[in-house]
């Protein structure tokens, strides 16, 4: 019996970007039309990829920070719909994908930050992301959209939680194109309900 149940829940890519480089105290994005993915994350130099990664202010409760651990941070993909909302919080008509640092932005699937850790996305050609969890609105992405548009970057942490989209890390390597599509594939199992 299957682990992993397709469903009928497709996301269209909107936009591709990478991170080439982390020198200054903001985070952007380039954008792309094709990411060519493999064990390690994005290729081309992106500042996310890597098999793994010193450990963050996220996992402070597993290891000191700086500790060397596996990657699962390879891949920060949000929803299309979930940055509208953000933008409209935050009094912008758009908010531009490259302030966050993202590397995947879809149109499609509601709810799209709630999706359950160990999710499947899977291209048309077999390429395959697993989720690893809910992605954390951060300080450093407010920075960036304050240099952008002044004035509007301090409220980015309440008006993100909970919509800061997914990170996820690649299980099966391949190919993403602008206008591609992502299958939703999500875990057999109930959720968690201790002494239940």
């Amino acid at each position: 019996m299957p682990a992993l149940v397709p469903t009928d829940y497709t996301a269209t890519i909107v936009w591709l970007g990478l991170v080439p480089h982390r020198d200054a105290p903001e985070i952007e994005a380039n954008s792309s039309e094709r990411l060519s993915l493999t064990f390690a994350g994005v290729e081309s130099g992106e500042v996310h990829s890597g098999l793994t990664r010193p450990s963050c202010s996220r996992v402070t409760a597993q290891y000191p920070k700086g500790t060397e651990i596996r990657n699962t941070r390879q891949v920060s993909i949000v929803s299309e719909e979930e940055l509208a909302t953000i933008a409209s919080a935050l009094d912008l008509e758009k908010l531009d994908p490259r302030w966050l640092g993202a590397t995947i932005v879809v149109r499609g699937i509601p709810d799209f930050s709630y999706i359950p850790p160990s999710s499947r996305l899977q291209a048309e050609d077999g390429a395959t992301l697993t989720v690893d969890m809910q992605n954390r609105p951060c300080s450093l992405v407010a920075r960036t959209i304050e240099q952008a548009r002044p004035g509007h970057g301090k409220g980015f942490k309440a008006a993100a939680k909970g919509r800061r989209g997914v990170t996820a890390w690649v299980e099966r390597e391949g190919a993403l194109v602008l206008g591609g599509t992502l299958r939703l594939h999500i875990p057999d199992q109930r959720a968690w309900q201790p002494g239940g």
